[in-house]
Parts: C-alpha cells; sequence; structure tokens
C-alpha cells in the first residue's frame, strides 16, 4: 500500500486523523483506506476490527498488502491498528512522541502482541 508511506514521520496525534495535524493509528488507516481506496473505515481500531465489511485473514501467513493487522497494546484485543506492508512488515502511527513509522511484525513486542488481520475486498486486488 504505497499511498500510506507518503505519510511516514508524519506525527503521532491522539485522535488525529489529518495529514497536516497527526495520526492515532486508527486515523491513520481511516485516512489512507479512504483516500487511496474510497473506503470509509468505522474511527476505533476495535470498530474497524469487528466491521463486517471487512473480510478475517485466516492467518499470518495468508497476509496481503493492504491488509490491516491488529495488535493488543492495553489489554484489549483490538487496540492497536496498522497496515501490513509485505516481506513482514506493516506501517503505523505507534504513541505519543512518535511518528508514522515501519516496522517488522517479527519484532518481539509486536509478534508477541498480534491478534489478527482484516482484508477489504478491494484490498486482495491492490498490488
Amino acid at each position: 500500500m504505497i499511498a500510506a508511506m507518503t505519510f511516514l514521520d508524519r506525527p503521532y496525534q491522539s485522535g488525529g486523523q489529518s495529514a497536516d495535524t497527526g495520526f492515532d493509528c486508527s486515523g491513520f488507516t481511516r485516512y489512507v483506506f479512504a483516500q487511496a481506496l474510497g473506503i470509509d473505515l468505522p474511527r476505533s481500531a476495535e470498530e474497524q476490527a469487528l466491521a463486517p465489511t471487512l473480510r478475517p485473514v485466516s492467518s499470518r501467513n495468508g497476509l496481503q498488502a493492504g491488509d490491516l493487522v491488529f495488535f493488543n497494546t492495553q489489554k484489549k484485543t483490538f487496540s492497536h491498528v496498522g497496515i501490513y506492508l509485505g516481506d513482514g512488515r506493516f506501517i503505523h502511527a505507534p504513541r505519543t512522541g512518535t511518528q508514522v513509522r515501519i516496522e517488522s511484525m517479527g519484532a518481539s513486542y509486536w509478534s508477541r502482541r498480534y491478534t489478527g488481520a482484516r482484508r477489504a475486498p478491494i484490498a486482495q486486488d491492490t498490488p
């Protein structure tokens, strides 16, 4: 999902949903999906994970670029979300004091907290 890469180094902003002021994790995924795919995602990570228009991805081995990947970072199954890029990497807005960045899903922190992925119907056709 090349569109997401244009926002690298944008600041994290709690509640943020704007390229101008910054993003939180779900604001980032919501903005990218709206701009790049014309898909209106719900606001929170949990709502995105449970959205009926998104299909569950059965395993980590089945991930495709453009899939939403979810993590338990706040003792809540779907408390963080990012966009899978391929090659075991994802892009996300991590937390206060950081910027949008790319990380490895194989990193110990993210690997232990991975809780699943969802795919937009159009994402399967997106290179």
